[in-house]
């Protein structure tokens, strides 16, 4: 009996500061999400069309993804050094040259593998999260 005193005399902010810290931890999950599949958004971005960062930034944060400069340069580096993309520079009309990023050969096999998996993910990922609502 004496824990459940013991429980009854909690004061009410430390429920309070446990809402807080969750609501901190789902932010930082859907973040974790997203930079999940960031490097598949990028690289689906360049398939077909080569584009020059501030493009590809732009095209993430219409789409959401909530991406600052600091993330997608160090990750346009790492692809690259793995041997997915290349890029050119490419004199510009308003401006500095840019660095134009494209797919390698190598970069178009793993996307077209990324797809896949992709495909796999959002099926499973559905039919676990739907088959609740049924």
């Amino acid at each position: 009996m004496q824990t459940t005193e013991t429980m009854e005399q909690s004061p009410p902010k430390a429920g309070l500061h446990k809402k807080q810290k969750d609501i901190m931890n789902v932010e930082n999950t859907k973040a974790q999400m997203r930079k999940g599949v960031l490097e598949y958004c990028i690289l689906s971005i360049l398939n077909g069309e080569d584009k020059y960062a501030s493009e590809i930034l732009k095209t993430l944060k219409d789409a959401k993804m909530l991406v600052v400069e600091g993330t997608i340069y160090p990750l346009l580096t790492r692809l690259k050094n793995a041997g997915l993309l290349n890029y050119r520079w490419e004199e510009s009309t308003s401006g500095p040259p840019r660095k134009y990023y494209t797919l390698t050969e190598t970069g178009k096999l793993f996307l077209k593998e990324l797809d896949t998996t992709w495909d796999e993910l959002r099926k499973a990922t559905n039919l676990v999260t739907n088959s609740k609502n049924s």
